[in-house]
């Protein structure tokens, strides 16, 4: 089996260019730009970042109040019932709004999949037909960022706890050093892991999924095959799929520069973000899909099901 890593690259930018620019339609490219709205929702959570605190106030920030912040902030949450139930009632509000985006955006992908494959620019239509396909990712999703969720939490709470260990018994410097060099190996491998899975499920589980008609479970299960087979080529893809978008990531900063800031504009309301870099969200998706046909019949989503 020959495969190969840039051929596959060349095609999606050729599908690209067909779909949005053959001919060019501004219709087109709101309706499709929707479906990639959609299929991207959860692909881009903002990190909020807090300011720094001097040593002003009740919090200071020396290395005794950052160990004991568990107990100081749980003594705050019982003397402030009103606060405490604020921050409940906000948290279960993120909650059911990450459950919410979850499920539009399984839907999302394979509404915006269908229309790159088959060059059009639905919604109704695939919204109901890859239903029951979505409602199965969601699930997937849902429980996989469940696990995620469990596993980080518990890997900064034990990292947290090692730390306040050794500060509690006046470790040497030397103990810092070697906690956070581990401490900074494990966090890399555990997102790398995290990242690879993502990727692998946005590029390939789901057109298997929708090549297939089947759930999450079982395309899991024929890309896993693949994947134990070729696991060097779909690691590489992940490598060259990064390099596509940091050089589409210089690209929208350099066009922002040069439009005098009218195109950061632009890109940070979310709807027209999609519409505005919907040659890149185009071309990624037709690469993975142009990228996975190579591995057979039962994966190549431009082939109907049952034929050769």
């Amino acid at each position: 089996m020959n495969i190969q890593l840039f051929e596959p690259l060349s095609r999606g930018w050729d599908r690209m260019v067909m779909i949005l620019f053959r001919p060019f339609d501004i219709g087109k490219w709101f309706t499709l730009g929707f479906t990639a709205f959609l299929a991207g929702l959860m692909n881009g959570m903002g990190k909020g970042g807090g300011g720094a605190r001097g040593n002003h106030g009740p919090w200071k920030t020396d290395a005794s109040d950052f160990f004991q912040f568990p107990e100081h902030a749980w003594e705050w949450l019982l003397d402030h019932p009103v606060w405490t139930s604020l921050i409940i009632s906000g948290v279960a509000f993120l909650v059911v709004l990450v459950v919410l985006l979850t499920w539009l955006s399984s839907r999302g992908k394979f509404m915006f999949l269908d229309n790159v494959v088959n060059n059009r620019d639905e919604v109704v239509k695939p919204w109901k037909e890859y239903g029951r396909e979505g409602d199965s990712l969601f699930t997937w999703r849902l429980v996989y960022g469940l696990v995620v969720l469990s596993v980080m939490t518990t890997f900064f709470i034990l990292v947290f706890l090692s730390f306040r260990t050794s500060w509690n018994n006046h470790a040497s410097a030397i103990v810092y050093i070697t906690k956070a060099i581990v401490t900074g190996l494990l966090f890399l491998v555990l997102t790398m892991v995290v990242s690879y899975i993502s990727l692998f499920l946005d590029s390939f589980v789901v057109p298997v999924m929708y090549k297939n008609r089947i759930g999450a479970r079982r395309a899991w299960g024929i890309f896993l095959g693949l994947f134990t087979r070729h696991a060097g080529y779909f690691l590489i893809y992940g490598i060259v799929y990064l390099v596509l978008v940091v050089a589409a990531v210089i690209t929208a900063v350099l066009l922002g520069i040069f439009t005098c800031c009218i195109g950061f504009v632009l890109l940070v309301i979310p709807y027209i973000n999609a519409v505005v870099l919907l040659p890149v969200s185009v071309t990624l998706r037709a690469y993975s899909i142009e990228f996975l046909k190579q591995f057979g019949q039962d994966v190549d989503v431009f082939q109907p099901a049952g034929q050769d």
